[in-house]
């Protein structure tokens, strides 16, 4: 169950690592629809004024909830970030960055309440600066921070007896195959093939980095209703696919990822 978590964790922060080091990657290569630039739909869901609530399902069954907030940081003309109090008259507000929290549970069979938190900031480019992802399977957690600023990664491991925190620089994962087994020990090939994982990442050097995003134009079924939305749907290791549906003013409708894992919008689960 520990290995499942680690792993799952650790999956999850590479391909979000990935994304994050690499999104002058994204294309607008579309097949179907009219093309759209990936950013202006993350602009869209960095500054959607409503809560996206998420129920999860793994092959059609119900697992869990999540729900997704975006927030603007704002700051005075001086520099200076805003306080709660209004600002001086004829102050003018500005930008400052972006912040996008996604949390949930999930519920398994050998993962009784599997907790976990993501939280990204981006600058006003849209350029991230701070990350953290952590899951918790109590008394264990995991969680993984990131500063680009620092170029530091920190791995953060604590259950009932001791807190535990390695540091790595970004450097290091230029091998990941090396970092995993560092972390992951003699057990990490096996598992890796349990989740069809590539088990020495090096040799995909070959490979364009990142992760190939398309954004497009599309309509979502709502009951008898087609309605329009923005798709971005992405693909790893050639392999695995990631599907956003997202509404003109950035609220996620539904999300499909790999093995059959589907997360729909409350607004259409209750039609």
């Amino acid at each position: 169950m520990r290995y499942r978590a680690f792993f799952l964790l650790v999956t999850a922060f590479f391909v979000t690592m990935n994304v994050l080091l690499w999104r002058a990657e994204f294309g607008a290569r579309s097949r179907v629809g009219t093309p759209v630039p990936a950013e202006v739909v993350w602009e869209k869901v960095l500054t959607s004024p409503d809560i996206s609530y998420l129920e999860m399902r793994h092959h059609g069954v119900k697992i869990g909830r999540a729900h997704c907030v975006a927030s603007i940081g704002e700051e005075l003309a001086t520099g200076k970030t805003m306080a709660e109090e209004p600002p001086p008259e004829g102050m003018i507000k500005g930008l400052s960055g972006y912040s996008l929290d996604f949390d949930g549970n999930v519920s398994l069979e050998d993962l009784s309440r599997l907790r976990f938190s993501f939280t990204l900031k981006l600058d006003t480019n849209q350029n991230w600066q701070e990350m953290s992802l952590k899951f918790i399977v109590k008394p264990f957690s995991w969680e993984i921070r990131s500063s680009a600023e620092a170029q530091i990664v920190q791995y953060i491991t604590e259950d009932d007896e001791e807190k535990r925190t390695r540091s790595f620089t970004f450097a290091d994962l230029r091998n990941p195959e090396k970092l995993l087994r560092e972390l992951g020990g003699p057990a990490l090939p096996a598992v890796l093939a349990t989740l069809g994982l590539p088990q020495n990442p090096a040799r995909m050097s070959s490979r364009a980095p990142g992760l190939d995003w398309e954004a497009r134009n599309d309509r979502l079924r709502i009951g008898n209703n087609l309605i329009r939305v923005y798709r971005l749907e992405a693909r790893l290791f050639d392999r695995y696919r990631a599907v956003l549906f997202v509404s003109k003013v950035g609220e996620i409708l539904r999300v499909e990822l790999p093995d059959e894992i589907v997360m729909t919008n409350d607004a259409l689960t209750n039609l």
